[in-house]
């Protein structure tokens, strides 16, 4: 199954549409940088989460893009659309795009 990839840009554009933003990396990562309003399941808890997860756009991050395409895998699997964010918050730091820390 074919998951499509985003750039940070086109994941910029989507956040002003209303996209929800997935990560899908460990506490400890998610406290030193994330995107602004992201919600957090990690990776080992998707397949148990995702009720959580609102239905509608989707889009998943993680650091560098694997374990965020592992994550849109299981989505597809359970019949949920998600796009990978390519490069993932290594990306989103290097475009200049705000984050938030603990």
């Amino acid at each position: 199954m074919a998951i499509e990839e985003i750039t940070v840009e086109e994941l910029a554009q989507r956040l002003e549409a209303g996209v929800v933003l997935l990560d899908v990396r460990e506490p400890a990562e998610l406290a030193e940088a994330r995107v602004p309003g992201v919600l957090h399941i990690p990776l080992a808890q998707v397949p148990s989460r995702m009720s959580e997860v609102p239905e509608g756009d989707l889009a998943v991050i993680c650091r560098s893009g694997a374990r965020s395409m592992q994550a849109c895998q299981q989505f597809a699997a359970a019949g949920r659309d998600a796009v990978n964010v390519a490069g993932g918050i290594l990306a989103w730091i290097d475009s200049g795009r705000p984050t938030e820390s603990d």
